[in-house]
């Protein structure tokens, strides 16, 4: 199979997964598959962070991932983290700040992640995947067509042209569909800083990925890379349509 038929498949197949657990719309079955997906970014994070060999952190994080489950606020407890891990620093040098990267991202953003759906349903989730899926096929596709002004020398392929049609496309459809749940200037506003944090947190990743001197963030996706490849826009779009929803409405 070739490299575009393997992109194909497994992307039919995470949109399978995706439909599917949308469609069940369980609490559960929600957090528990996030938090595959958490642990498996969780892991590529840090070999991108070179921390491979931290293997209590892989505790920690399922630790969090499992208190996450009961607990109301989910976003707050990153900070709860960050107590533990400052407490243990001053009291032991157990740990060095380095540690707590990993905890800031991917961790934190798996976390705002969890509590849109937990505060605002699944309809708030599918509106995050299409404001994120459209601006990355918006640039894409307009940057391929009519990109010439390169947008970061961290993504050189990335143009303003792409960039800024792949807003355009994900505040237009975002906004119609969010009309489900809030009033047309809440949805624009929502939608187009959504999708402009997205463009950003997959400018965050391919910044990693360049530090670390690799392609991908892993191989676990045939054709795609690693998990974090896949939900990069959305570890930095989650948090802000969370606080926005929330200081707005």
């Amino acid at each position: 199979m070739g490299e575009f038929q393997k992109r194909v498949v497994t992307a039919i197949g995470l949109v399978a997964v995706v439909a599917i657990v949308g469609w069940i719309d369980n609490y559960y079955l929600t957090w528990a598959v996030l938090g595959v997906v958490f642990m498996l970014g969780f892991y590529e994070a840090l070999g991108l962070y070179g921390m491979k060999d931290r293997n209590a952190l892989y505790f920690w994080a399922l630790f969090l991932w499992l208190v996450a489950l009961f607990y109301p606020n989910p976003d707050d407890l990153f900070f709860v983290v960050a107590i533990i891990f400052g407490s243990s620093l001053a009291y032991s040098k157990k740990y060095g700040f380095e540690d707590l990267l990993p905890f800031f991202y991917p961790a934190s953003s798996f976390l705002f992640f969890l509590a849109l759906y937990h505060d605002f349903g699944m309809q708030a989730l599918i509106w995050l995947i299409i404001v994120v899926a459209l601006t990355d096929i918006g640039a894409y596709f307009v940057g391929k067509a009519i990109g010439k002004h390169p947008f970061s020398p961290t993504s050189p392929k990335k143009t303003w042209e792409g960039v800024v049609g792949g807003v355009v496309v994900a505040t237009i459809a975002g906004s119609y569909y969010a009309l489900v749940l809030v009033d047309l200037p809440y949805a624009i506003v929502i939608s187009l800083f959504t999708s402009i944090a997205s463009i950003f947190g997959d400018l965050f990743e391919s910044y990693l990925k360049r530090r670390a001197g690799v392609k991908d963030s892993g191989k676990i996706l045939p054709g795609h890379g690693g998990v974090l490849d896949r939900v990069d826009g959305y570890l930095f779009a989650a948090p802000v349509m969370v606080i926005l929803l929330r200081g707005l409405l």
